[in-house]
């Protein structure tokens, strides 16, 4: 799971031309740590629907790669 959404994340980075990430880790904030905007919020939700067949935001605001983990393990 881990390498597939870090896969999404730097498939995202590279489309805004910034630098992939080696690593993810739980405590990553989506926004602050990442730079993710809106847009980069709503791809990010497409892809992990995508990928896993999970809505992340479906609850509520997902702000940290930690509650992503915990959404994609409830579901699987």
């Amino acid at each position: 799971m881990q390498k597939k959404l870090l896969a999404i994340i730097n498939s995202i980075k590279k489309n805004k031309f910034e630098e992939e990430i080696p690593e993810i880790r739980p405590e990553q904030k989506l926004r602050e740590d990442l730079n993710f905007d809106s847009f980069d919020l709503a791809e990010l939700t497409v892809k992990i629907e995508e990928e896993f067949g999970v809505d992340i935001f479906e609850d509520g605001l997902v702000n940290t790669i930690d509650e992503i983990y915990t959404k994609l393990k409830c579901f699987s």
